[in-house]
């Protein structure tokens, strides 16, 4: 009885152990950061001018991690390089931004602003300050869980879709954002609807379009070259 007595405590200590030593799921893999990953998106996009007056294109994008390196704070950050092209054939540089994690936040820097798009782990009624990192006004952005979701035919098991803005008051102005990050994946989704109306008296309320931007960013196809 004695020997089994021990043995029953010694499976108990070695149990727990072994689930203290497991690692906890953070959700790191909603955005993989890994030297040779790549994304292609194909994009919808119309530029407003003024009333009456836009322009719509379709193009691809392709964002490629190049190459990694340590910063003055001891941070692994990732260079991302962001390509543009008309059919997919012959490419051409467009941008560079980095990619961290830090304190479990994914933090993306471009043109000398650093954001907070996502934070890990991925979860519903989220919420959290994008500008933390840099002098801009605060920006709350939220997310929220959405299971299986579908993108230009493809199908993931898991995604989180970050609401980074929802405002229209349909006289002077519609912001309409969001990302959505998939699983294993990384960002399959981006949306971006950014609308100033007019607001001269003669046609206050009529959301006359003056300027803006909307652009539709959906994953073709990502991996590793």
């Amino acid at each position: 009885m004695r020997k089994f007595l021990h043995y029953l405590i010694f499976v108990l200590i070695i149990g727990c152990q072994t689930d203290a030593a497991e690692p906890a799921d953070l959700g790191h893999d909603y955005m993989p950061l890994e030297v040779s990953r790549f994304w292609v998106y194909a994009v919808d996009q119309t530029l407003y001018f003024g009333a009456g007056d836009s322009e719509s294109t379709t193009f691809y994008y392709r964002d490629r991690i190049t190459d990694s390196y340590i910063d003055a704070e001891g941070g692994l950050i990732f260079r991302v390089v962001r390509e543009k092209s008309t059919d997919q054939s012959t490419w051409q540089d467009h941008s560079v931004y980095t990619l961290q994690i830090n304190k479990n936040a994914l933090l993306r820097s471009s043109e000398n602003l650093a954001t907070i798009p996502l934070v890990f782990p991925p979860s519903s009624q989220k919420t959290w300050d994008a500008n933390v990192y840099n002098s801009v006004a605060e920006d709350l952005y939220s997310s929220e869980e959405l299971g299986r979701y579908e993108v230009n035919g493809n199908t993931y098991e898991n995604a989180v879709k970050v609401l980074q803005e929802q405002e229209d008051d349909q006289i002077t102005i519609r912001d309409n954002r969001y990302e959505v990050y998939a699983k294993g994946v990384g960002m399959v989704e981006q949306y971006i609807e950014n609308l100033t109306y007019c607001s001269r008296n003669d046609c206050l309320g009529e959301q006359i379009i003056e300027n803006g931007r909307l652009s539709h960013l959906k994953l073709i196809y990502n991996g590793q070259y």
